[in-house]
């Protein structure tokens, strides 16, 4: 059984007062977008992998292994095993805390919780440097875990917010804003980057102050949708479980699934191509800078031309789904990340234009896919279960993935070659594309309990 509100969610007011409301707090929503991304972008698309990838073969042997825990890892193999770590510790705490704010209403205090725990770990990234490997690792568990707590709390705010008819549009929208602010940031980087000489810096300081950064930022922007979201009140009904230890309630909010076949159906789909793309995004630059030997400039200016090209890709697909519905928007976008990973494979070393052409590909079609999905999927959750679910659907998103980082990392320790790597992750966006095409969403929304919008 699952808790309630006990008022209106706010997201079907009709009356200009409700209206007023809606926006402010779809404006404060946006926001956390604009908080949080830029750790997504500086940190995880741009900096840390090969940074922390570097740090790991300072520390390695004549072999070129690391040993954390006394276990032997391929010093290129660290940063991709690291994430898959940390989406570990993420399936232990999310559907914990997602149960958690469905049962008392205060997603708030928990979001400002995750929030500021994530920021201050990123914040905590200048004092990586050295061989302080396993430094670099903790601090990206803690912040991945923490980035993955507050984004089911802060998904799980949509449908309360955004009215059905809405909620394309204001998810492309919370994109768009995250996308613009990771590439203000990015070209801030990219100049202190290009000039710490002039700067005075070294450039591992430089890097060091870039991740630091995302951290600051995180934390300061995030003070506006905690000032603008609100709590609402539930009543807890009769016979509502309590909640668990984070394994056993995942399994429980998986069993509670079942009871909705075909919402699982779509989030078994999403999470196995959204893998892909979140792989994609946090081992691209390990790709570009090992394989295909480009410099960190060119790195940088690539992930910007993604967070551009990114922003009109979700506002761009938003408009598509009015037409088309989210469900055929998104499997065109998956033809075309297939394609992407495919022209990825074949790109020459030492050649920064054809990497360029492969980071516009990427932009055009991450942030709509991504926007398209989250709010296709907020349709499907049974009113009173939004955080529950959000916390199964946030195990794969903003790079906090898990089985295509171990498939990237092994397929590297075992053929030493990044291009088998990345051709590896096809099988995520193929397998996503099928399962996503046999997903009645009509008769999905219908069996949540919910309102189908006239286009979906």
């Amino acid at each position: 059984m699952s808790a309630r509100t006990t008022e209106e969610t706010g997201a079907g007011s009709k009356d200009p007062a409700g209206r007023a409301a809606r926006k402010r707090e779809q404006t404060g929503w946006y926001f956390y977008d604009f908080a949080c991304s830029v750790y997504s972008t500086s940190v995880l698309t741009v900096f840390l992998g090969p940074y922390l990838t570097a740090v790991a073969k300072a520390a390695a042997d004549a072999e070129g292994f690391v040993h954390p825990l006394g276990v032997p890892v391929r010093a290129g193999s660290f940063f991709a095993y690291t994430v898959s770590a940390s989406v570990i510790t993420a399936v232990l705490l999310m559907p914990l805390v997602g149960a958690l704010a469905d049962r008392t209403g205060r997603k708030k205090p928990l979001l400002a919780a995750a929030a500021y725990t994530g920021a201050a770990a990123t914040a905590g990234m200048f004092f990586l440097g050295g061989d302080r490997y396993l430094l670099g690792g903790l601090l990206l568990i803690v912040a991945n875990a923490s980035l993955a707590v507050s984004m089911v709390l802060y998904n799980a705010y949509l449908p309360q917010i955004a009215e059905p008819d809405e909620r394309d549009t204001v998810s492309s929208r919370g994109w768009a804003f995250g996308y613009t602010s990771g590439a203000f940031v990015l070209v801030l980087n990219l100049v202190l980057y290009q000039g710490h000489e002039s700067f005075g810096l070294s450039e591992g300081t430089a890097v060091r102050i870039c991740l630091a950064s995302a951290g600051l930022w995180w934390g300061a922007f995030a003070i506006i949708p905690l000032r603008r979201l609100r709590d609402r009140a539930v009543v807890r009904e009769p016979g509502a479980a309590a909640v668990g230890t984070g394994w056993k309630q995942l399994v429980a909010t998986l069993k509670d699934m079942r009871r909705h076949p075909l919402t699982l159906s779509f989030l078994l789909a999403y999470l196995i191509y959204n893998d892909g793309v979140q792989t994609v995004i946090s081992q691209a630059s390990v790709y570009g800078s090992e394989e295909l030997e480009l410099e960190q400039s060119t790195l940088i200016v690539a992930v910007l031309l993604v967070q551009v090209l990114a922003v009109a890709g979700a506002l761009g697909m938003g408009r598509l789904a009015r037409v088309y519905g989210a469900k055929r928007t998104i499997l065109g976008s998956l033809a075309a990340w297939t394609l992407t990973l495919a022209a990825g494979y074949f790109l020459p070393a030492r050649t920064p234009v054809w990497f360029f052409a492969l980071a516009a590909m990427i932009g055009l079609v991450l942030g709509g896919s991504q926007a398209l999905s989250r709010s296709l999927f907020s349709h499907l959750v049974p009113a009173g279960k939004e955080a529950e679910y959000f916390s199964a659907y946030e195990i794969s998103d903003r790079g906090v993935s898990w089985v295509g980082p171990l498939v990237f990392g092994l397929t590297y320790q075992l053929t030493g070659s990044y291009r088998d790597a990345i051709i590896s992750l096809v099988v995520f966006f193929a397998l996503g594309f099928v399962l996503l095409a046999r997903v009645p969403v009509r008769r999905a929304i219908e069996a949540a309990g919910n309102p189908v919008p006239e286009r979906i």
